[in-house]
């Protein structure tokens, strides 16, 4: 971790930097104004590096008309951008919402901060809220790296996660664009969209996750399948077994005596039964036979 002292606010964890956003300001802070201060809604504008992309219409509807009856709850977050304007550091989706309910002024919390600051403030409460997909969340740490020289450890203190989760979040941004689009849509999870990172024709196998719907650990297994030589053609990799297919082996591995597999697919599946010696396949016959 960098000894600089504007990075030691980072060790204080993402409650306490929420928790700075609530609270009102000290007289003697000049340059910032305190909470819940109203000022005119065309004045707010967004900030067009907040790392939130994707907003769902129908969760824009809902909101504005919660607004309508109720009002905001909870105050914009915002900084001076000159000329008594104001740009969103924290809540464009309740800006939005207001626009369309028709509200002619917007609470607001005023934080007079530069950009890094603000970035790291947009990221905060994304990442709280849930509300950032894993493609905005990936491309807001990567600015921060880019533009402010975050060290992954920096990220994983600031966002209140580990530094595996920073790391396997950056990856994603290795993967093909068509697999990031899905990835924005729910067509994918971020589990899932993990394991296509080390595969070797990623596309073809995430299209597979969504057309059978697969678990996370059966796109491992797929994903970890060896390469194919020149000439070889790929067969389909094994998936690993429910819960209820294991359990029933052994139901019928204990009723016979004998290892009993049990193997399903697309048009199908197999039970197989071994046996040892001649004796125990006369009295699998003999059973069946009954």
């Amino acid at each position: 971790m960098s000894d600089d002292p504007s990075r030691k606010r980072l060790g204080r964890g993402l409650a306490a930097l929420i928790g700075e956003m609530d609270k009102p300001v000290p007289a003697a802070a000049a340059p910032r104004i305190g909470a819940d201060s109203r000022v005119p809604i065309e004045f707010v504008g967004p900030n067009p590096r907040n790392p939130r992309r994707s907003f769902a219409e129908a969760d824009l509807a809902d909101l504005a008309q919660s607004i309508r009856e109720h009002g905001i709850v909870q105050p914009v977050v915002v900084r001076p951008a000159g000329s008594g304007r104001y740009e969103i550091i924290a809540g464009e989706r309740r800006w939005r919402a207001a626009q369309r309910a028709g509200l002619a002024e917007l609470p607001v919390i005023i934080r007079d901060v530069d950009d890094r600051v603000a970035l790291e403030l947009a990221i905060i409460e994304n990442v709280q809220r849930a509300d950032l997909n894993p493609v905005e969340e990936a491309l807001g740490y990567q600015q921060l790296i880019d533009e402010h020289n975050y060290t992954q450890a920096d990220l994983g203190q600031v966002i209140g996660k580990s530094r595996s989760h920073v790391a396997n979040t950056l990856r994603l941004l290795k993967l093909p664009e068509s697999i990031r689009d899905m990835l924005v849509d729910g067509s994918l999870s971020a589990g899932h969209a993990r394991t296509l990172v080390t595969a070797e024709d990623p596309a073809a196998l995430a299209r597979r996750i969504v057309e059978e719907g697969l678990s996370v650990r059966q796109a491992e297994a797929l994903a970890q399948e060896p390469a194919r030589t020149p000439g070889e053609t790929r067969r389909s990799a094994p998936l690993p077994k429910d819960a209820d297919t294991l359990a029933l082996e052994k139901a019928l591995s204990d009723a016979t005596g004998l290892k009993v597999t049990i193997s399903h697919g697309q048009k199908g599946g197999e039970l197989k039964i071994a046996y040892r010696t001649l004796e125990q396949l006369d009295d699998i016959c003999r059973r069946l036979g009954s």
